[in-house]
């Protein structure tokens, strides 16, 4: 038997051994099933949070479903975690009680011993601690302060950051974290950062590189501003002085550079404009050389950024050379050639060849001036002087000709630390005479100079000279020492993350104090390495063409900075001793605005802010203002200053005012503070916060009155007392009752308050919008009832019988209803209507038999006068007998349909049974005088349940539905119940309005009609379903000149006529026409109704089933005298294509097609219709109808095709007719009209419009049609797709090259072109046709025609990209700015 050693070093069998190892992981693995399982049998608990200290976070519910075992310690440590607070800042406390203590943060009881219930909701509380707000925890760690981190970290990252805010990286432009309180600590790499203002990467990118440019920054420093002759806020060497003392000394993490923009006269759009760092380099060090004229630093950029070189041409045959001295700021390297399939490896690559000659041969030799010929030459660049600070622009941004899109190139191109620079140089011709004596505008050599323009991108432009001068003095120190010098070390890398439609920029800078690389992205600085420049080389994986990377976005270098290593030359930074003077004079009035600013962030620390509402004690308005108190202020005081802010003072004494707890959105006094004068507002708040859950009221009282006490706890009833007799509902009376009280304590309550008797009390609560609940439990509380902080009742008392009917039969009941229900409707009348305003009366509709009276009225032609008189008298008759009827068949009145009385529910109206002459006056202009609501009933005030709840819909207020010149439409001839719009009658209804209100049929809106057409007016049996649908309705004349409604005025006034009509919404659109009848003059059927949306656009109500629950107070219809449509039938408005003309779509007529209709049946109806009206005599083979989207031209309709089966009709459709030079060609659906124009270039102008039919969507087929058409050779024929609306304009300076000229598909119905419907527009031309020359004064000309007839037409003049606005920088401060100009 083997043995081993064991774990005591004993030898003992290996077989034991393995059965020993199986047992113990057997026994492990059954130790976790076990704990898995017991998890799993352990009940959970649901823990819901509502975090109350912030407005904007208490609509937000924490979820946490824990382990019944939980600690309460561990419970707050989660709800921190999730919370994103740190723990202990905060308390938690159970949700549905008051005043209980919080839970112990310390405890670590289970959460079931703490009284939590597993398998229920548990609702807390996540309140502040102290009257202080929780602290956000931080998650700096690995963003700014990532420097803390050791150079073996994983994470670390430098480039664009997610937007997120997430570990190690900030936004672009702004993080959704970004708080201003995260920049007030320094990050501990010591460097400050700089806020982005909206895109201003590029610019904090380049700030970053000059402040950590020691020679720059020093030079800078040495500058000294003179404030008698340069104002501070426009100059910007002081601004960049300030700037850069605060990088230096200021204890924040991040500072603006708003100062910097406002000196170069930009404004805040300048800050969402994004430019080229290197563009902007070259702008800023342009205004830096501008400003410093004439001082000691007027040399700095050409000391440290310029260097020269020769652009030279050598004669291969005779040796002559022309050569000039350019200087340059820095070196553009291009990555990859034009036209190579490989890019360059390195910059010394790309250097190589920037330096590298090209000889000039065949067509492009060189006329050598010496050999008097056209001679073989080589031409290129020689470096002569390189700057002391070298940079390195990586051209990374190009232009696709294919696509015609400017793209980025993301190719790896490594850069050294150490740059040698020694075999670039050519020290031969920096040293010869020539170049000693030459300047860069030129260079005498055998008595000539070349004299073109270089063509590189570093070439000036016309007018600048960047350039200096040597003279003898100088040459000698301008040469370089000798080649083991010309040593440069890398210093700054620009890194750009994107593609060449955007991106970020920001800055890798190594510090010349320590070595140490740092990443600059914003107002984030955190420590990177080697390996992390190294990141930055670019590069793209698998191989790929030319311009594969268009739209690709990476991150890769884009600018270097290097500067030459030279013991004697290199500087190091100046210590905050070494400051000159004026700066350690700017450097304390900077610490000292700083500290001013920090002290005042303190005040605002510590300052309550909280909105404060006052009731003006004579203008009787609302006021509002914002309090702004310190936390250490007292009530008194408080009360003082908001005294003061609310302009009081002479108005009302101090002593008669009081702050008290108030909630602006239920308009309920929460609390008052008896007692609490002298408790400081920070306490009596809550602390400080930035938002509060309620506001503040100042509270004014008379001098001889006493201020009530409001009690935490109590609520606001708004009670409204309605009198049946009089059909009143008064103006509100606030009082204060508390939820534990009953309802009969309540009844004695309002019983005070308004003087009811409680024994007869009848109280509904209205407990939102539709939902009324009779209170008649009497020892029921009213928290039991649903009483909240805000409430509405309505009361009433009094002997009626209609205590012994169901509620929801009573009058009271149907009264309320009434009330919810109606609306205020504005309806316009049509002009043509016959009758004065005068005889537009009242005449309510209460049975078939007006129709009758139209009917002969037509017959006798017979006046609208004779016609409203009779129509008045049949409904006086019609009155007296169900008055008769009425007062038969019972005593008392138990329903709106027993009375039909000319005053609203709101106004005291005479009982019909005691006077009989108010009926009759119902039915004229002359009954009664007329009353002013407003000043017997205030309006009333709606609670905020109604609004919440729908606010579509809203009751009428108190101060409309009166006039004596009016009459209420809700009766019925026989006594039975009252049927409603859906079909439903009064004893079926339930207390809750809206449930029944709309149960019958769904709510749609009248623009959203695409069903089967529209509903039939009338039954099977040919009666009209609105005689059976009787709901409230009134209406009277309303002047839209005068918003009172001066209804006396003449007849002879110049105003369109117009109804303010009062309905229940439930009522039917077709016993809505029905009610209108006798105000139009005609029968329902011969009128239409238009509902009339905000932008006043006008969409037809045709759905007659339909209710007005979709309308709401205030809405305005359109009445037009017309034929109604009938079931099936669909109005359609006519437009004629004109394909050729400037306005190619002209309004025609409006028609009627009915559902099953065929295309030729409509065309056959259209025609008497078009020689009537348009005055075109057409025959019916020559003229189509198409499909209308819009402006353009679709579908060809046949003539077999039948509407709703072959083509979908909806209400209000437009169609296209067409009309035809020879007869119809399209014969079948599988056939494609498509609309064709020629181009010719040389003649700068577009033929006029000619169809193609093709049979198939076969490329091919197109263009021998247009071949054959226009006799252009198939080969050279080439067409492309319209852009935009028809008729698709574009300018012709334009069309040639701004079009997607012959795509490569074989079918139409493919990308790019999608042609698979008729109406497509196409343009052609010959490819060998070239362009009309046109001179500068021709192009002008014609662009302003085109500019014109473009506009004219409404499309746009160009298809261009926005041009980029350029990068400027203004010397005066700022832009000068047309006034002319838009």
């Amino acid at each position: 038997m083997e043995m081993v050693p064991s774990e005591e070093n004993q030898l003992v069998p290996k077989e034991g051994i393995f059965w020993s190892c199986r047992q113990s992981i057997f026994e492990e693995m059954k130790k976790k099933f076990s704990q898995i399982e017991s998890a799993a049998e352990e009940p959970r608990v649901l823990c819901i949070v509502q975090d109350t200290t912030n407005a904007k976070t208490v609509n937000e519910r924490l979820t946490l479903n824990l382990p019944a075992s939980t600690s309460l310690s561990k419970l707050y440590e989660d709800v921190a975690h999730k919370a994103g607070y740190v723990n202990g800042t905060f308390e938690l406390a159970w949700g549905n009680l008051s005043d209980v203590a919080p839970l112990d943060q310390a405890s670590e009881m289970s959460l079931v011993e703490s009284g939590f219930e597993p398998g229920k909701r548990n609702f807390l509380q996540l309140s502040d601690k102290d009257g202080e707000q929780p602290q956000i925890a931080s998650d700096e760690s690995g963003t700014a302060d990532s420097s803390g981190l050791d150079d073996s970290s994983q994470d670390r990252f430098i480039g664009p950051l997610p937007r997120d805010g997430t570990v190690g990286c900030s936004s672009d432009y702004s993080s959704p974290s970004y708080s201003y309180s995260s920049i007030l600590n320094k990050s501990e790499t010591g460097y400050v950062g700089l806020v982005n203002q909206a895109m201003t990467c590029y610019l904090n990118s380049l700030l970053q590189t000059l402040f950590m440019t020691p020679e720059f920054r020093n030079a800078l420093y040495n500058w000294e501003f003179e404030e008698s002759e340069e104002d501070p806020v426009t100059s910007i060497p002081y601004q960049l002085q300030r700037l850069f003392v605060l990088l230096q000394t200021s204890k924040k993490r991040a500072i603006e550079t708003t100062d910097v923009t406002r000196s170069f006269g930009w404004d805040s759009s300048e800050a969402w404009q994004q430019h080229d760092v290197q563009e902007l380099c070259r702008v800023m060090f342009d205004a830096l050389e501008q400003k410093w004229k004439q001082t000691e630093q007027a040399d700095l950029i050409n000391q440290l950024y310029q260097g020269k070189l020769k652009d030279y041409v050598r004669c291969l045959e005779c040796g002559y050379e022309s050569w000039r001295i350019d200087t340059y700021l820095d070196i553009p390297l291009v990555i990859r050639p034009f036209g190579a399939s490989q890019a360059f490896g390195s910059v010394e690559e790309a250097l190589q060849a920037f330096i590298q000659p090209e000889t000039l041969d065949g067509p492009n030799q060189y006329f050598c001036e010496r050999c008097k010929k056209k001679c073989d030459a080589r031409k290129g660049l020689r470096f002569l002087h390189f700057p002391y600070l070298l940079t390195l622009q990586l051209k990374r941004f190009d232009f696709d000709y294919t696509t015609m899109h400017r793209i980025k190139l993301n190719d790896r191109m490594t850069f050294p630390e150490e740059l040698d620079m020694s075999p670039f140089i050519d020290l031969e011709d920096e040293k010869s005479p020539q170049t000693e004596s030459c300047t860069d505008s030129g260079a005498e050599n055998e008595g000539s100079c070349h004299s073109d323009q270089m063509s590189n991108d570093f070439s000036t432009d016309d007018g600048v000279d960047e350039g200096i001068c040597l003279d003898s003095t100088s040459a000698t120190e301008r040469v370089l020492k000798p080649k083991s010098s010309l040593t440069f070390e890398l210093f700054s890398v620009m890194v750009h993350s994107g593609s060449a439609a955007g991106g970020h920029y920001y800055a890798c800078i190594k510090s010349f104090s320590d070595g140490q690389w740092y990443s600059f992205n914003d107002q984030h600085v955190s420590k990177i390495t080697q390996d992390d420049i190294r990141k930055t080389y670019g590069g793209s994986s698998g191989s790929r063409g030319y311009y594969s990377s268009a739209f690709a976005s990476s991150t890769n270098a884009y600018m270097l900075i290097y500067r030459l290593k030279d013991s004697s030359r290199n500087a190091k930074y100046l210590d905050v001793e070494d400051f000159p003077e004026h700066i350690k004079r700017l450097v304390q009035r900077e610490k000292e605005s700083e500290e001013q600013e920090k002290r005042q962030r303190e005040i605002e620390r510590n300052t309550c802010k909280i909105k404060l509402f006052c009731m003006h004690p004579f203008k009787m308005m609302m006021m509002e203002n914002k309090l702004e108190v310190h936390k250490d202020k007292t009530l008194r005081e408080a009360t003082e200053i908001a005294y003061k802010l609310m302009d009081l003072e002479g108005t009302v004494p101090l002593n008669c005012c009081r702050l008290v707890k108030y909630d602006e959105f239920h308009e309920y006094l929460e609390r008052s503070y008896e007692g609490e004068e002298d408790m400081p507002m920070g306490l009596l708040l809550g602390g400080v916060k930035s938002s509060y859950m309620f506001d503040l009221l100042l509270e004014t009282r008379r001098p001889d009155q006493t201020f009530q006490p409001y009690k935490p706890g109590e609520v606001m009833v708004k009670v409204h007392v309605v009198d049946l007799k009089s059909e009143t509902i008064a103006a509100p009376v606030s009082v204060r009752a508390y939820l534990n009280q009953t309802i009969t304590e309540f009844k004695q309550l309002i019983a005070q308050a308004t003087g009811l008797s409680a024994e007869t009390m009848r109280v509904v609560l209205e407990r939102c919008y539709n939902d009324l609940r009779l209170l008649y439990v009497p020892n029921k509380t009213l928290k039991a009832e649903g009483f909240f902080r805000s409430n509405k009742v309505f009361v009433e008392s009094s002997d009626s019988p209609d205590h012994q009917v169901t509620f929801t039969d009573s009058l009271l009941w149907k009264l309320l209803d009434r009330h919810g229900n109606t609306i205020r409707l504005f309806v316009s009348l049509p002009e043509q209507s016959p009758g004065s305003l005068a005889h537009r009366t009242s005449c309510p509709k209460v049975s078939g038999d007006s129709e009758d009276s139209f009917e002969g009225a037509k017959g006798s032609g017979q006046s609208v006068e004779a016609i409203l008189e009779e129509s008045t008298e049949k409904l006086k008759n019609l009155s007296l007998q169900q008055q008769q009827q009425q007062q038969q068949q019972q005593a008392s009145s138990t329903s709106d349909s027993q009375k039909s009385s000319d005053h609203s529910d709101f106004e005291h109206i005479e009982s019909p049974a005691a006077e009989p002459s108010a009926q009759v006056a119902s039915g004229g202009s002359t009954g009664g005088t007329a009353s002013d609501p407003e000043n017997q009933f205030p309006s009333e005030e709606r609670s905020d349940s109604d609004v919440n709840n729908d606010r579509s819909t809203s009751s009428v207020d108190s101060d409309i539905l009166s006039s004596s010149h009016s009459s209420d439409t809700l009766c019925n001839a026989d006594s039975g119940p009252l049927p409603l719009a859906n079909g439903l009658d009064s004893h079926s209804i339930t207390s809750s309005r809206r449930s029944k209100a709309h149960e019958g049929k769904k709510e749609t809106w009248d623009t959203a009609e695409e069903d089967s057409g529209t509903d039939s007016e009338y039954d099977e049996n040919g009666k009209s379903k609105g005689e059976a649908q009787y709901l409230y309705f009134r209406a009277e004349p309303y002047s839209q000149d005068d918003a009172m409604g001066d209804n006396q005025k003449s007849g002879a006034a110049a105003f369109k006529y117009s109804l303010l009509v009062h309905v229940d919404k439930r009522i039917t659109l077709a016993a809505f026409k029905q009610n209108l009848e006798p105000f139009v003059g005609v029968t329902s059927t011969q009128f239409k109704v238009f509902r009339v949306y905000a932008n006043n656009q006008e969409f037809e109500s045709v759905r007659l089933n339909e209710t007005l629950s979709s309308f709401s107070d205030d809405n305005k219809i359109t009445i037009r005298l017309g034929r109604a449509l009938k079931k099936g039938e669909y109005r359609v408005k006519v437009y004629q294509l004109l394909v050729n003309d400037p306005e190619p779509c002209k309004f025609l007529l409006d028609t009627v097609f009915a559902k099953g209709m065929t295309v030729r049946q409509s065309k056959e109806e259209l025609l008497p219709q078009l020689r009537d009206q348009c005055k075109l005599d057409l025959s019916i083979d020559r003229f189509r109808l198409r499909k209308k989207t819009w402006k353009n031209p679709g579908t060809v309709f046949l003539d077999y095709h039948v509407y709703e089966e072959d083509i979908n009709i909806s209400s209000n459709w437009e169609v296209f007719l067409e009309v035809l030079e020879e007869p119809e060609r399209m014969k079948s659906m599988s056939q494609l009209a498509v609309l064709t124009r020629r181009w010719c270039p040389a003649q700068m102008k577009l033929e006029p419009f000619r169809e193609v039919v093709l049979e198939s969507s076969s490329v091919e087929e197109l263009k021998e049609k247009l071949s054959e058409m226009s006799g252009i050779p198939l080969e050279n024929l080439e067409f492309a797709k319209g852009r935009g609306t028809f008729p698709c304009d574009i300018s012709v300076l334009e069309i040639h090259q701004d079009l997607d000229w012959n795509p490569k598909v074989s079918t139409l119905n493919v990308w790019p072109l999608y042609i698979c419907d008729d109406g497509a527009v196409v343009f052609y031309r010959d490819s060998t046709e070239e362009p009309m020359e046109l001179s500068e004064e021709e192009r002008n000309e014609l662009m302003k025609k085109e500019s014109s007839r473009l506009l004219k037409t409404g499309h746009r003049v160009s298809y261009s990209p926005r041009k980029e606005k350029a990068l400027k920088i203004y010397l005066d401060g700022g832009p000068t700015k047309d006034s002319g100009q838009d």
